[in-house]
């Protein structure tokens, strides 16, 4: 096994699946391997917006992706998923679960119908592919990897989103469990817990002068993370330079989670 940066981050060869791949932290993921030399299988519901996203990819990087309509809380559909990769590549090298909703809802108002979406696309489908995805690398004697894409959240709770950061917390601990069940196969299993984000939801609150207020004040770093940072801790995750890491979520959030106060922001 080498550790030489350059090396371990070379992907060719392998193959990655991310869900949830038509925007954001998914479109940043499937780019970040693509451009690692990986053969990318980009999974989302929007199939017009992933076809672009795997386009505009394959244009960059000339790297091989296979977009896929895909609901992942369909259990049929992860299914499908898996039997593409496998019909399209022969392997799978490397799972990155990143599909997810959110519903505003508390304790007192969230519907019932509301929770089972989010908890079935945030959690369920992560341990339905994880299954599925480590049961095909045992098969062919891969030691792969998987990464969930957990959240801040799953720490530090929102009472109006009572689903998402349950579902979050549920990704945190499904993670540890399933990495302890796959390491006597040499596959790993780690999680990202990302902070405030540029992606097209933060974006509309970043233009709202209160917001950016809100936003900043509790972010050390005095910025929001963008996507591609994201990228490159899952890119890290699922390389041999994490060749020691397995059960772990790491937090990447400008410093809030150790923030005990509000700090001041640059009019």
């Amino acid at each position: 096994m080498s550790n030489h940066p350059s090396q371990s981050l070379n992907f060719s060869g392998k193959t990655v699946i991310v869900t949830g791949a038509a925007a954001g932290i998914g479109a940043a993921c499937a780019r970040a391997f693509a451009e690692a030399g990986a053969d990318i299988i980009l999974a989302d519901i929007n199939d017009a917006g992933n076809r672009d996203i795997a386009d505009l990819i394959t244009i960059d990087t000339k790297a091989k992706c296979v977009p896929h309509a895909c609901n992942v809380a369909s259990d049929a559909d992860c299914e499908g998923l898996i039997l593409r990769a496998l019909d399209e590549f022969g392997r799978i090298d490397v799972l990155v679960n990143n599909a997810g909703v959110a519903a505003p809802g508390t304790i007192l108002d969230l519907s019932p119908d509301d929770w089972d979406r989010v908890i079935d696309i945030n959690l369920r489908s992560y341990f339905v592919l994880t299954q599925l995805a480590a049961k095909s690398m045992i098969e062919r004697k891969i030691r792969g990897t998987i990464v969930n894409m957990s959240s801040l959240n799953a720490e530090l709770a929102i009472p109006n989103q009572l689903a998402y950061v349950s579902s979050k917390g549920g990704v945190g601990q499904l993670t540890k469990a399933a990495a302890l069940g796959l390491a006597a196969h040499g596959i790993r299993v780690n999680a990202i817990g990302p902070g405030s984000i540029m992606t097209d939801l933060l974006r509309g609150v970043m233009a709202d002068d209160a917001g950016r207020k809100r936003i900043l004040s509790r972010t050390p770093l005095g910025r929001v993370g963008e996507p591609s940072e994201i990228a490159s801790i899952a890119l890290f995750l699922a390389s041999d330079l994490s060749s020691y890491i397995t059960g772990q979520t790491i937090f990447a959030d400008g410093g809030r989670a150790a923030l005990n106060y509000t700090v001041p922001v640059d009019e």
